[in-house]
């Protein structure tokens, strides 16, 4: 099974090792969607959505949302992004019925990437 949490952060970011449009200061709303792969606990969960709410507010997106991603992630294309929201949640949403599975990160509605690791 696949545990589904979807998450929104707005912020800013140029892209300096990138030649185009992109390198000048500019903002997305951003979508970010964390999925766990597992099966249910005795208590018939695979997570607690109240729980991965927590930890991934705690552990990302109060650090992004109306920053400036750029004091974050050296060049925060959504490739780096996912690359490090991944490591900040791997280890600490491991379960024993439980893992990350896949990162997804939005820059537009049309514009994203997945990332499992």
């Amino acid at each position: 099974m696949i545990l589904i949490k979807e998450f929104e952060f707005d912020s800013a970011h140029n892209l300096i090792n990138y030649h185009g449009k992109c390198e000048k200061l500019h903002g997305h709303t951003y979508k970010l969607v964390v999925k766990l792969e597992g099966e249910p606990d005795n208590e018939g969960m695979i997570y607690d959505f109240v729980e991965l709410k927590r930890t991934v507010n705690e552990k990302v997106i109060n650090k992004f949302d109306h920053a400036y991603l750029n004091e974050i992630i050296p060049q925060p294309t959504a490739e780096n992004i996912a690359v490090f929201v991944w490591n900040e949640l791997n280890d600490i949403l491991k379960r024993d019925n439980s893992k990350l599975y896949e990162v997804e990160v939005w820059e537009t509605k049309t514009s994203g990437i997945v990332y499992r690791g």
